[in-house]
């Protein structure tokens, strides 16, 4: 463990988290932080307790940080990256990841594999730099089957609610930009031996997780339990940012009740810094625990 992992608050982007699971080798990276709005991390809150939970995430009474905590892992020959960032295409207080690589002695040009766990543009804003390059020319990209067909429907103006159009013009930028490189997967496929794809639909219909093989297992989350207070205190809270919201909080419960009987080992992306730790009950509902 680093010494600056103790404290990354929101505009604070030089700390870095590492641990080592199984044969894998992992950093946690910092892109950033997001700021969303209340409405959308807890609409089912009353407006008392929404403002007493944004303040206990770092915010105030209509909105708060989250940070946005990207895994970097090392196995063999291979170094991989689990989304890529918002980059230039999300907000400002984002898109630190390129800049944190370096800070560590990470050329982007050596990472091999980018596993996206989902298309939203805070997980594969970063893709490209502004000029429409690759940031990391080398690698290979993998995106689950179901999110590439969702996203780069061509007719998604006809197929999609208004609110996901933007959405879809990322989507569509980012995946095409690396299509020629692309591997679609399944549910169940390995990126390398012991990381396995694990399909956790709902905050996008294609939203994938990844399972490493170790002592108790590891799971990268990505977006399927958004927040380490409002999600695990809170289960049966909607996300407004969930495409399918009836499927996501049903996955999002399977996950916790898995994730506590089994005790996995989970990373978060936009928990707490640095997102890694255990999922406890807690009478009705669950706790996390740092570890």
């Amino acid at each position: 463990m680093s010494p600056e992992r103790e404290m990354l608050p929101p505009g604070s982007f030089n700390g870095f988290h590492t641990l080592r699971h199984g044969l894998f080798d992992i950093k946690v990276l910092s892109d950033g932080y997001i700021t969303l709005p209340g409405e959308v991390l807890m609409p089912e809150a009353g407006r008392e307790e929404r403002v007493a939970t944004l303040r206990r995430l770092g915010g105030g009474s209509d909105s708060a940080p989250l940070q946005t905590n990207v895994p970097l892992i090392r196995k063999g020959t291979d170094l991989i990256l689990v989304d890529t960032g918002a980059g230039a295409n999300f907000q400002p207080s984002d898109g630190r990841l390129a800049t944190n690589l370096h800070s560590i002695g990470a050329d982007p040009a050596s990472i091999t594999k980018v596993v996206f766990t989902h298309a939203h543009p805070d997980h594969s804003g970063g893709t490209t730099r502004p000029d429409g390059s690759l940031l990391f020319p080398n690698a290979h990209y993998y995106v689950s089957e179901v999110e590439w067909s969702f996203w780069t429907d061509q007719d998604y103006e006809a197929a999609m609610p208004k609110a996901l159009h933007e959405f879809a013009r990322g989507a569509q930028r980012d995946l095409f930009a690396v299509k020629d490189r692309l591997t679609l997967v399944k549910p169940g496929d390995e990126i390398v031996s012991g990381m396995s794809v694990v399909s956790t639909r709902g905050h996008t219909p294609g939203h994938i997780s990844l399972e490493l093989a170790g002592d108790g297992n590891l799971l990268i989350a990505g977006d399927v339990i958004p927040n380490n207070i409002v999600s695990f205190e809170n289960p049966t809270w909607h996300f407004g940012f969930d495409t399918e919201p009836e499927i996501a909080l049903a996955n999002r419960a399977v996950l916790l009740d898995k994730a506590a009987n089994e005790k996995l080992r989970v990373l978060g992306y936009h928990w707490t810094y640095p997102g890694v730790g255990y999922v406890d009950r807690y009478g009705s509902a669950y706790r996390f625990v740092e570890g």
